[in-house]
């Protein structure tokens, strides 16, 4: 199985765009049917990364299909227009 950790920061100002791409994120869990479990989470800290994504796929050939799923690459996009930083780990579990 693999562990896939993500990390953001957003742009400040863009707390409603921030929101709606972790929203679409949580969205895509049970729809993308490689996503075994997901969690979203959001920091209570100031001055760390300001969300993250852990997700847990089958296999490596299960994580690059959610990562070029059209639905995926959708949500994506917006993260791409708001982020500042993105920090990313790829395990087997």
């Amino acid at each position: 199985m693999i562990k896939h950790i993500v990390m953001w920061k957003f742009r400040p100002g863009t707390e409603t765009e921030a929101r709606a791409f972790l929203d679409g994120l949580r969205g895509l869990y049970g729809v993308i049917p490689q996503i075994r479990e997901q969690e979203v989470c959001v920091n209570c800290v100031p001055g760390n990364y300001d969300a993250a994504l852990i997700s847990v796929f089958d296999s490596l050939a299960d994580l690059e299909a959610y990562k070029t799923d059209p639905r995926h690459v959708k949500v994506s996009a917006l993260c791409k227009a708001i982020r500042t930083d993105r920090v990313a780990v790829d395990c087997e579990v």
